[in-house]
């Protein structure tokens, strides 16, 4: 009695527990997505397209496989008198499952290929720009139009992190996601950029743009995008370099042609700063 009397009160805190937590879950299952997110560039939207294929060629072959083995299992059970065959191998069977996979494996490579070198023809750039990671700010540099200024996290940011501020992050509008000057380019422009490094290894990444470039000191590598969608896009350093990486993010302003022109026109007076 006092067995089953125990148990009723333990099982009534775990119900109790299970809701609590499916509760506080509820905001983090609001913003969960299954699948990747398709993006704004012209690279984003080929990587999209890309997955989407693989995912649906792996699961017709999922499915085939599970079907098979279903059909296998209740066909040649036990129960229904199947005898276990006597041979130990069979040349076709070999042939077949060796030559279908790599068939598929190439043809998934076609596509995949032609993506990739896509995806690295900086040919044809309309607007190229120089991107330089420093500890902790990132530099950008017009090259065709003499603009060069740093981006570093918005002061609001800055002053919320710091121990002791007294000020609740939740209260600052994209906490550590914002920045004093975002890097700005015209919507549906072929945009080159040039990353490098100054100090230490970095990585220029926003994830709405299919995007992510390491800046390496000494190298300069390229990388381009269109984006299709006037909007500001958010982003990080994506590698770990030194105590306040995590307060470099990147912001990306995509803005129309005109509204781009009239930007530029205010950055090439004389007061632009060019130094940390």
């Amino acid at each position: 009695m006092g067995f089953g009397a125990d148990r009723a009160p333990r099982g009534r805190a775990a119900y109790a527990l299970a809701l609590l937590a499916a509760l506080a879950a509820r905001p983090a299952a609001a913003d969960f997505k299954l699948n990747m997110p398709v993006g704004v560039t012209t690279t984003s939207v080929e990587i999209y397209d890309l997955h989407m294929l693989m995912l649906g060629v792996c699961a017709l072959i999922a499915a085939g496989v599970y079907a098979a083995m279903v059909y296998a299992i209740v066909k040649f059970r036990k129960s229904a008198g199947a005898k276990p065959a006597k041979f130990s191998h069979n040349t076709t069977v070999e042939v077949v499952w060796t030559v279908i996979p790599a068939a598929i494996l190439v043809a998934l490579a076609v596509p995949a290929a032609e993506t990739l070198i896509r995806m690295n023809d900086t040919r044809n750039a309309q607007l190229t720009i120089k991107v330089t990671g420093y500890q902790w700010r990132w530099q950008y540099e017009y090259i065709d139009d003499g603009v060069k200024f740093y981006s570093v996290l918005d002061r609001a940011s800055n002053a919320a992190r710091q121990l002791g501020s007294g000020i609740d992050p939740k209260s600052v509008a994209n906490y550590l996601l914002e920045v004093d000057k975002p890097m700005v380019v015209p919507v549906e422009t072929k945009v080159r950029l040039l990353v490098t490094g100054a100090d230490v290894i970095h990585s220029w990444w926003v994830p709405e743009f299919g995007l992510k470039q390491d800046a390496i000191p000494g190298y300069i590598h390229e990388v381009w995008f269109t984006a299709h969608e006037i909007g500001t896009y958010r982003g990080q350093c994506a590698e770990l370099c030194g105590m306040d990486h995590g307060f470099m993010p990147i912001v990306v302003r995509v803005l129309s042609r005109a509204d781009y022109e009239a930007w530029l026109a205010t950055q090439k007076g004389p007061t632009q700063k060019t130094e940390p």
